[in-house]
């Protein structure tokens, strides 16, 4: 097959099955695509449309449809701001759905009218520490230094600065571990709300999902955020076995073991990062609290407590949940 031919060139029909756009608004299904994603999709199922059209170029379809705006955002380094152009607004979307649909069947949630729980979002605002305002004074210092080019790549670039901030943000201590554990830090924060609701839920056996995706454990003596929330949780006096690592069960065998204990009640909470924890992970039976210690990268990733339930005879099932950011 040439570069650029359509799959249905050869006689081969192209279907796609299980489409999920990222969910941003509750607006036209258009806006839950990227452009990209959209106009990727449309050159697999509407190639020769598209070329019939002269919008088979990603330029022409996105000056058809789309728009760029520029907006001030926090810079990267968090200490100051900056002007940035983005493919971020759809126009001309009666003409794109009415296109679009020509091979597609979109069913949105709010079309199907799913029995989903009703959720409570919670977004914890915390000061930073003496230790973190320093801290990031040092990321603009060495951002400024990136810019105009007085280091070299391999020594420091943006992406280890951004990366040095998310740690920063999360626990001091993955900057370095001498600093000083600060009491009103993101983690012991979530040590307190998931304590008072393990407390709270004891007669339910209702279960938590804790997600982080930074700082996971290694099992070589070095600091990170799961055996330091899990000390400190069992310190309060939750059983150790009712806390779980997902990164504990390296096997299918083992992930069904463990999902099985969760759904039972027996592990009330599961600490695990965004990958092995998210998508395909049904343990939400007894859910009744999710804990965010660092943002993902897609929105969709927040909330895995709002799914469907095949509700079952004689097991507890939440009807409403926290999210908590």
């Amino acid at each position: 097959m040439k570069d650029g031919e359509p799959c249905t060139s050869r006689g081969v029909s192209t279907v796609l099955e299980g489409v999920t756009p990222r969910p941003r608004t509750k607006g036209s299904m258009a806006w839950r695509f990227l452009p990209y994603e959209l106009y990727t999709i449309m050159r697999y199922l509407q190639y020769d449309t598209l070329q019939e059209m002269g919008l088979g170029h990603f330029d022409s379809w996105a000056a058809a449809f789309g728009e760029t705006v520029t907006a001030i955002e926090l810079s990267p380094e968090g200490t100051g701001y900056r002007a940035k152009t983005r493919f971020a607004r759809f126009f001309n979307l009666p003409e794109l759905i009415a296109l679009f649909k020509e091979s597609a069947d979109i069913q949105t949630a709010d079309m199907l009218n799913l029995p989903v729980p009703e959720a409570e979002y919670i977004n914890e605002v915390l000061k930073p520490s003496p230790e973190q305002e320093d801290l990031v004074s040092t990321f603009a210092d060495r951002a400024e230094m990136v810019r105009s080019g007085a280091v070299e790549p391999r020594e420091d670039n943006m992406l280890k600065i951004t990366n040095d901030g998310r740690k920063c943000a999360l626990d001091q201590r993955l900057i370095n571990d001498m600093l000083p554990d600060y009491p009103d830090s993101k983690v012991n924060r979530c040590v307190e709300n998931a304590f008072d609701i393990w407390q709270e839920t004891v007669q339910n056996r209702s279960t938590q999902l804790i997600f982080c995706d930074l700082s996971t454990p290694k099992n070589d003596g070095s600091f990170n955020v799961y055996d330091d929330v899990r000390e400190k949780l069992v310190a309060k006096g939750i059983p150790r076995e009712e806390i779980a690592f997902i990164h504990e069960a390296g096997t299918e065998t083992k992930k069904a073991e463990l999902f099985a204990k969760v759904r039972s009640g027996k592990v009330r909470i599961l600490i695990g990062s965004t990958p092995k924890l998210g998508a395909g992970t049904n343990i939400q039976d007894r859910l009744i609290a999710l804990h965010h210690l660092d943002c993902p990268w897609k929105p969709a990733d927040v909330g895995r407590i709002l799914r469907t339930f095949k509700i079952k005879k004689n097991v507890e099932v939440t009807d409403n949940g926290k999210i908590i950011i």
